[in-house]
């Protein structure tokens, strides 16, 4: 293995393949074990719209003004909540928010890193499969491979939907990032 100019040892041992990122200074770029990280989903605020000119586009943009905590309100998750669809410039209202835009404060999801390993993408387990979201039957049979978990396949097919076509067997060395979700958050 070559990293930072140096060759070093390497058997393929994956927990020695760990230990040699972490000593030539590239560890888990995701975290380590201890760290915490926020999640961010789609979410409700109270606000309103206004413009502002655009120096880069030459033109007015429009951008949402939070007001949702200096109003002494609190953010909405429910999906059910009455929110406008359009952009209605000075008047509030409370308005649907992708995650991207979601302030810290507004976060109800904490998770701590309990694990960080490297291991070949094709290794994963069934188990993982379903926690990184593949279904455990299956939409196309016609090209399954009825000695492969359902939920395998099917996670196969997120990976290259992601990643191309031929990524899978391409089988690279990933991050395994385990974690537990807080549940006391005191904000």
């Amino acid at each position: 293995m070559v990293t930072d100019g140096a060759i070093l040892p390497w058997d393929g041992d994956p927990a020695a393949l760990l230990r040699l990122l972490q000593q030539s200074k590239r560890p888990c770029p995701y975290g380590q074990p201890g760290d915490r990280h926020w999640v961010r989903e789609t979410f409700v605020a109270f606000g309103r719209w206004e413009t502002r000119f655009s120096d880069k586009k030459k033109r007015d943009e429009w951008h949402f003004v939070d007001m949702t905590l200096d109003l002494g309100l609190a953010y909405r998750f429910d999906g059910a909540a009455l929110s406008a669809s359009r952009r209605n410039g000075p008047i509030p209202e409370w308005h649907n928010r992708p995650s991207i835009f979601m302030p810290r404060a507004a976060s109800r999801i904490l998770l701590d890193i309990t694990d960080v390993r490297v291991e070949r993408l094709n290794d994963i387990s069934c188990a993982d499969a379903r926690a990184e979201g593949a279904e455990t039957y299956l939409y196309e049979c016609y090209d399954f491979d009825y000695k492969v978990a359902p939920e395998l396949a099917n996670y196969r097919r997120i990976w290259e939907s992601l990643y191309g076509t031929g990524s899978w067997d391409a089988n690279p060395w990933v991050w395994v990032v385990e974690f537990r979700r807080i549940t006391d958050l005191v904000q």
